[in-house]
């Protein structure tokens, strides 16, 4: 039997202190991960914006949230992945309500 496909979406934070090649290339990388393991529906890169509270020492961060649909043990791995990655100071995925 095949596995369901839920859709999701993910915002994820960057460091503001990394240079725009390395933030690109955090960016490329959760893109191409995600897309190796469901698909992407949509990207929106909202940039460099206020924090809501101090993390880390910083007072902003990069933005970037997607919106994809993959099985449903996809997201705790890209949660674990966001975890270990230097430079993302916070991230969350959620399941998005079907429509």
């Amino acid at each position: 039997m095949a596995e369901k496909i839920n859709k999701y979406e993910t915002i994820f934070i960057v460091d503001p202190t990394k240079t725009e090649e390395e933030i690109t290339a955090l960016v490329e990388k959760f893109k191409s991960l995600i897309e190796a393991n469901g698909t992407i529906e949509s990207v929106d890169d909202w940039g460099k914006r206020r924090l809501a509270y101090t993390i880390n020492d910083l007072n902003e961060g990069y933005y970037v949230l997607i919106n994809f649909a993959s099985e449903p043990n996809f997201p705790a791995e890209l949660e674990r992945v966001y975890g270990i990655t230097d430079g993302i100071i916070r991230s969350i995925v959620v399941r998005s309500e079907e429509a």
